[in-house]
């Protein structure tokens, strides 16, 4: 398949689009991004890699990280985890407190924010003395092969100052015994995993594992247990884009996680990891040129698992 024709023809047919949408500003620093710009990166289980767009400009990766958290969790709690994190998707904004009140502190999904809080703290269960920023960094620069990776302290610091909300979630599901750690250590590790700057050619290669039964397949490394993928990609598919999960599932048909930053990582199983980058948003938070152009790459790919 000429994977880089594709995606020179959907960079001409998502030119339309591009500046539509509404870049994320409730994180006063994600708002000086241009909404114009996008890239596309796709990297196969063979090892070839094609590119289109900004693929070498780096963007904040945002809610994407609560993929890579979540592995740990499995790893460390497996199905417990379960009973303190739910499996369905939500139907309320992403940063909802409504929800968490009647449903006892404990989240609908790993993705929504009070659901990423929950991982996170598992996160920091796990790594015991050590730093789980560190941790979650090293991670991230292995799988995706690139040192160059960092966490951006700016994008941390306007999370931090903005994170009230966030702070609520956390205090509120403190009070209900759902968090294992300080809030305060919780969120300063979340604030973080979500200022986490990659290129989308980076990106996808971190996701490469995931579409291929959790074995990188170009160091052989073993990442992930097979059942955790299944559950991953599974969440991924069913809960990935907050309140437009099935609008999502409907028009691309591959398991996929967005961010604010107008990043998306979809995941092609047994194929591909591809990743989309474009600043401006939909309604929902979700890349709109992004997923257009997601939305084109599984039809012409033929690759929409339905």
């Amino acid at each position: 398949m000429d994977y880089q024709k594709i995606l020179h023809e959907i960079e001409i047919e998502v030119a339309p689009s591009l500046g539509q949408g509404a870049v994320a500003d409730y994180i006063p620093i994600l708002s000086e991004a241009n909404a114009e710009d996008f890239a596309m990166s796709v990297v196969t289980v063979a090892g070839d890699r094609f590119h289109v767009g900004r693929a070498a400009t780096p963007f904040s990766i945002q809610s994407i990280s609560k993929v890579f958290t979540l592995l740990v969790a499995l790893e460390r709690d497996g199905d417990a985890l379960w009973e303190r994190v739910g499996r369905e998707p939500s139907g309320t904004s992403f940063n909802s407190i409504v929800q968490l009140e009647r449903e006892n502190g404990v989240p609908r999904n790993p993705f929504i924010n009070a659901g990423a809080l929950v991982v996170t703290d598992a996160l920091i269960s796990r790594c015991a003395d050590e730093d789980p920023r560190d941790f979650l960094l090293a991670m991230m620069r292995r799988l995706s092969q690139s040192a160059r990776v960092r966490i951006d302290a700016k994008v941390a610091e306007s999370e931090k100052i903005w994170g009230d909300r966030n702070r609520s979630l956390a205090y509120f599901m403190k009070s209900f015994g759902v968090l294992e750690n300080r809030p305060e250590d919780i969120l300063d590790t979340y604030f973080c995993q979500c200022a986490l700057e990659m290129t989308t050619g980076e990106l996808a290669r971190a996701g490469l594992f995931l579409a291929n039964d959790g074995v990188d397949p170009l160091t052989s490394e073993k990442v992930a247990a097979h059942d955790a993928v299944n559950r991953i990609n599974a969440l991924m598919l069913t809960c990935g884009h907050y309140d437009r999960s099935g609008d999502f599932a409907f028009r691309v048909g591959l398991p996929g996680k967005s961010g604010v930053g107008g990043g998306i990582l979809a995941v092609a199983p047994g194929v591909c990891a591809v990743a989309a980058w474009s600043p401006g948003l939909n309604e929902a938070g979700n890349s709109l040129s992004g997923s257009l152009a997601l939305e084109l790459f599984s039809a012409k790919t033929g690759l929409n698992l339905f």
